[in-house]
């Protein structure tokens, strides 16, 4: 093991590395070095947030204070720098309002620096733990990947797009700055250091999202902007409560935590709402649906190892402030509206990428209710959530984006026998499906531990929130289900053809859907050594969250899931095919005949969208409204100071 100095040098490493490549890729050119630099990067950086992952097995956070005192004014003058830049873009493009926000936050970021230097904190910048270890693996494993798996997809997409400018330097080094971002996210202890790599976060979103250059882009890449900034304009108003109220000896995020409910409520809440946005809540959704137009490696990173986890790992940073809070009910309430709302929705979108974009945003929400009602099982389900969906969503979304550059389509319609076309890449699917929703595998178990910790949390909301979850889950279950039977539907058989995949593309996925599997069986060993350690130290006394009878049973169900596939697969290769009875004369391809017209059909096989139930448009607008009522009840409390 190494020294805590060491690994605090690993966590600079992990901040600053990324950085590097970023810059070397979008300053030299040449797709020979990007591709080095971006293998070469990946690799390291994977290797690093497995060390500092290993480093967070200890019994209490390590805590490290950069000797280096220009930084908190070079932070400064990034924040400023930011709002410069978003400033200008803003108004060159007549988006007046996210000027206006982004001016109000930079006056109330300038108030905060004032009140910052006149009571200097002295708290370490920079901490390490168990849950900023899972999230540095993710951020490293998961987005790496990504990274490398864009090598091979982005030199396609622009062979299909030659219209659109060739700006892939730009590109991965915006991604390489994510990273570096997300890591300075979840490693700071500091909350002004926090809110400098937040907004980092924010402007990369905006300019991955407008890559494509096209109109809908751009639109949609200042909306993810203007959301973003409202909710991140609560970050500095926070500040000021805390430097007002207590000083700067509260301006770190492990002290805020541990002040408890009494001290930290108001933060918290403050704070707690621009995770809301940056997860993409209701009413703040549509950003991420709205993202969608960029390449597809910008939705696997937006939505699976960076970005959206920014919002539910600042909310379930301040879970244990929740617990048994108004607030707290709120937010849980919140996330609980977003996983109803967002899963009804998925099952009237046929466009594979959007029907990925709400389930991410409903299982954000299964997240946030957890972190609102913020008790340690609630808070356990919440962080295994994290793990199970990062790494099944990254693998789904690159799958659907390998499936899209074959067919030319990312309709669901069109992916109907899937399964006699590309049969490796749609088994690779179906793991990714099945990590989501099917037992024994993570996603499942998760949900199961929230509805228990529902059951156990402040009446009645617990039992309106078991209700909420009881009926999204078995919604998500359907939506889940007929994407799976249009791909492995066998109509006429079709010729293999997976030779045009790159081999980068299929190599990643196949490393995510191992992930996917391997992390089904190790998730005991997560929880025992990483998760619940963590929530002893934050909770004191935590029960025992997982037996070795449910871990028994978890294997044997998740060994016939494995072994059915295979077994399918055998019987498939032995059994005779035999025409199909059509209600008229069979032709000689078994999916026609002649009706009783004398007229040749062919036969058509559909889903059920049931648009006029679950129509977009209406479910959004009625859970929008009942977004911004919680979201207005809880700035209320915090106005009036009662926070109870």
């Amino acid at each position: 093991m190494l020294s805590n100095v060491r690994y605090m040098e690993l966590l600079i490493f992990l901040i600053l590395f990324p950085l590097l490549i970023a810059g070397l890729i979008t300053l030299i050119h040449g797709e020979n070095f990007r591709r080095g630099a971006v293998i070469c990067g990946a690799v390291l950086v994977g290797i690093a947030s497995l060390f500092a992952l290993m480093g967070s097995v200890t019994s209490h956070p390590i805590f490290y204070s950069v000797p280096v005192g220009i930084i908190g004014i070079l932070i400064f003058i990034g924040d400023i720098a930011i709002s410069g830049y978003i400033i200008f873009v803003s108004t060159k493009a007549r988006q007046y309002l996210v000027t206006a926000i982004t001016i109000i936050q930079l006056i109330l970021l300038c108030a905060v620096e004032y009140l910052a230097l006149s009571d200097h904190a002295t708290i370490p910048e920079l901490f390490l733990d168990q849950l900023s270890g899972i999230m540095a693996a993710i951020i490293g494993i998961i987005g790496g990947l990504i990274c490398v798996y864009a090598l091979g997809y982005m030199r396609e997409y622009h062979t299909e797009h030659p219209e659109r400018p060739d700006k892939r330097p730009q590109f991965f080094g915006i991604m390489f700055l994510f990273l570096s971002a997300m890591f300075g996210v979840v490693f700071s202890n500091n909350l002004l250091w926090l809110f400098f790599f937040w907004e980092i976060t924010t402007l990369c979103s905006y300019l991955l999202i407008r890559y494509p250059e096209t109109d809908e882009a751009i639109k949609n890449a200042f909306r993810a902007l203007l959301f973003n900034l409202v909710g991140g304009a609560c970050i500095p108003i926070a500040f000021i409560v805390i430097f007002l109220s207590h000083g700067s000896d509260l301006i770190g995020l492990h002290e805020l935590v541990v002040a408890g409910p009494g001290i930290a409520l108001i933060p918290a809440g403050l704070i707690g709402i621009a995770g809301l946005a940056k997860s993409a809540q209701f009413p703040f959704s549509s950003w991420l649906v709205g993202a969608m137009v960029a390449p597809t490696p910008v939705s696997a990173l937006l939505h699976s190892s960076t970005m959206v986890k920014a919002g539910v790992y600042i909310i379930a940073r301040f879970a244990p402030v929740f617990e048994g809070q108004l607030i707290g009910i709120l937010i849980a309430l919140i996330g609980g509206v977003t996983f109803l709302a967002a899963s009804a929705i998925a099952i009237s979108q046929s466009n594979a990428k959007k029907v990925l974009a709400y389930s991410t945003i409903a299982n954000l929400g299964l997240i946030v209710a957890c972190c609102g009602v913020g008790t340690a099982e609630a808070l356990w389900a919440a962080i295994l959530l994290i793990i199970f969906h990062a790494i099944a969503k990254s693998l789904l979304f690159l799958s659907v984006g390998t499936v899209e550059h074959q067919i030319h389509s990312r309709d669901i319609e069109d992916m109907t026998g899937l399964v006699t076309k590309m049969p490796r890449i749609t088994m690779i699917i179906l793991i990714g499906i099945a990590g989501m929703f099917l037992a024994p595998f993570g996603m499942l178990i998760s949900k199961w531990a929230s509805l228990h910790a529902f059951v156990e949390s402040v009446p009645p909301f617990g039992i309106l929130l078991v209700i909420i979850i009881a009926y999204g889950s078995g919604i998500t279950a359907f939506f889940w289900a007929k994407w799976m039977g249009k791909l492995i539907a066998v109509g006429e058989p079709q010729q293999k053809d997976e030779s045009h995949i790159p081999k980068s593309e299929k190599n990643i996925l196949y490393i995510l859907s191992a992930l996917t599997i391997g992390v089904c069986f190790g998730f005991p060993i997560i929880s025992w050594y990483l998760i619940e350690p963590w929530l002893q130290n934050i909770y004191q006394s935590v029960t025992e969250l997982i037996s070795l009878s449910n871990i028994e049973i978890m294997f044997m169900m998740l060994f016939l899931v494995l072994i059915m596939p295979f077994s399918l697969a055998r019987f498939s290769r032995s059994a005779s095919r035999v025409p199909r009875y059509l209600c008229g004369i069979p032709e000689s391809r078994s999916t026609e005949f002649i009706g009783s017209c004398g007229i040749t059909r062919e036969i058509e096989l559909s889903n059920y969208y049931l648009d006029k139930i679950f129509g977009e448009e209406r479910l959004s607008r009625i859970s929008v409204g009942i977004g911004i009522f919680l979201i207005v009840l809880i700035l209320n409390i915090i106005i009036v100071g009662g926070g109870l």
